[in-house]
Order: structure tokens, then C-alpha cells, then sequence
């Protein structure tokens, strides 16, 4: 087996040293400080810098000429500690639903109007869903995606889900109205032939919807007596406990 090592790019290694450098910096350092704290040259210290700046990573004092850590760097932080403390949040929760109901519970997100499936809890079921996490879909398609649309605020046509892109715009309108209504999102085939998914929203203290809580299973188990009666009950009493560790409670 190669060392991982092999296969790391220099240049993106050495931004990220650079990254590093500058949170660890109280004061903020200069070209030269950082050239010679990393034993490169100014040159190649110059143009990384540039690059971490283009993308908004740091920024650059035109005054004193010395560089610190930018906006964006910060907002990546944040989003990153905020998946993380959804996922410590969700997990136990995950798990409880997962034995209950012996099916894969999904936590999921959406970034850039997809659903991107974060965490799964599995069931021990022998014939299972295909397994999702860290896979990308377009919100449109899908259970979770639909609840999460359902009830934010975001527009109903962005980047990635452009009115050309959607085979029935009047028709989804009409569906993420029930779903509102609802609180739950189920389909069947969104995610694949055989697949049944349940949605259900998560909120924040402030009702901002943060993501989803995904059942899927093979569709042949999702009977509809079963879903009306058991599955859909526990996925909302399963949204609402992870909703009030975020603090969220309804008026």
C-alpha cells in the first residue's frame, strides 16, 4: 500500500501551511515572515498568498502589507462545526429510530439546492437501500429535499435546481404546498427504482430549517398502512425531539 503521502499536492499543501500559519499568528506576519517561517521562497510564498486571497481564504492590509485569515475562512469554519454539532445532535436520535422502525435513518442537508446525505444510522434489515452517505442530489428528486424546500426560505428556482431542470415546475409547486402542510415528504423512486424515502424537517431555535431527518427503505416494506400508521408518526416525533435540542419549540 502507497503512504498517503504520495499522493499529496505540494501547492495545496503548503496553502494549507499557510493557513495554519496565519491562525496560529497573534500578530498578523508579512510576506517575508511567512517565507521564512515555512522555508519557502517570497516568490512562491507571494503567489499562494495571492491565491488564498483571490478566493476570499485571507486578507491582505494594503497599508502594513501583512496578511490574515478572511471572511470565508471563517464561514467554512462555521459550516463545518455546524454539521458537526447536527451530527452529534442527530445521532442518538438517528440510532433510536433506526431500531424502532429496523430501517437506514438518514441526516441530511442542503447545500447549494441539493440534499446531501451527511450521516446514516443502519437498520439489520438483510435486503437494505443502497447507502448514501456523502451523495449528492438535486432537491427536486427527493423526499429530503422537498420537506427542507417545503418550509425555508429559499427560492424555488436557484443554481442548482433551474426552472429548465424541473419536468413539472407547477406540479412541484403544488407538492411542496401539501408537504407543508403535512410536515412529511415521502416518495417513491426519487432516489433510485425500489427506493421508499420519509422526510421530516429539523429547526433551530429560531424555526430555520438545518436539515433533515431521511428514512429509506426498499419500497416493498413501505406498505401504506404501515407508513400512515407507524413509520410517518415516529419520523415526526423523531424531527420535533432533534428540533428541541436545537431549542426550537412551537409557539
Amino acid at each position: 500500500m502507497r503512504d498517503k503521502g504520495q499522493y499529496s499536492v505540494q501547492a495545496v499543501a503548503k496553502a494549507i501551511d499557510l493557513l495554519e500559519a496565519l491562525a496560529e499568528e497573534s500578530a498578523h506576519p508579512t510576506v517575508q515572515i511567512l517565507s521564512a517561517k515555512l522555508d519557502l521562497s517570497r516568490n512562491t510564498t507571494f503567489r499562494l498568498l495571492a491565491t488564498l486571497e483571490d478566493k476570499g481564504l485571507i486578507e491582505r492590509n494594503e497599508v502594513t502589507g501583512t496578511y490574515h485569515l478572511g471572511l470565508q475562512a471563517f464561514e467554512m469554519a462555521q459550516h463545518i462545526l455546524k454539521s458537526t454539532s447536527l451530527i452529534r445532535l442527530a445521532h442518538p436520535i438517528m440510532e433510536e429510530l433506526a431500531r424502532k422502525l429496523d430501517e437506514a435513518i438518514y441526516l441530511t442537508v442542503m447545500n447549494n439546492d441539493e440534499v446531501l446525505f451527511l450521516d446514516m444510522v443502519d437498520s439489520f434489515q438483510q435486503v437494505k437501500a443502497v447507502d448514501l452517505v456523502g451523495k449528492r442530489f438535486p432537491y427536486f428528486t427527493n423526499a429530503a429535499g422537498k420537506v427542507i424546500k417545503s418550509v425555508s426560505s429559499f427560492e424555488l428556482f436557484g443554481r442548482a435546481g433551474r426552472k429548465r431542470d424541473i419536468p413539472n415546475p407547477a406540479e412541484l409547486e403544488k407538492e411542496l404546498d401539501e408537504i407543508r402542510k403535512k410536515g412529511v415528504a415521502v416518495d417513491f423512486g426519487g432516489l433510485g427504482e425500489g427506493i421508499c424515502a420519509v422526510a421530516v424537517v429539523i429547526r433551530d431555535y429560531a424555526g430555520k430549517v438545518v436539515g433533515a431527518l431521511t428514512l429509506l427503505a426498499p419500497s416493498f416494506r413501505m406498505l401504506q398502512e404501515r407508513l400512515e400508521q407507524v413509520i410517518i408518526p415516529c419520523m415526526l416525533e423523531g424531527g420535533e425531539q432533534l428540533s428541541m435540542k436545537f431549542g426550537y419549540s412551537r409557539a
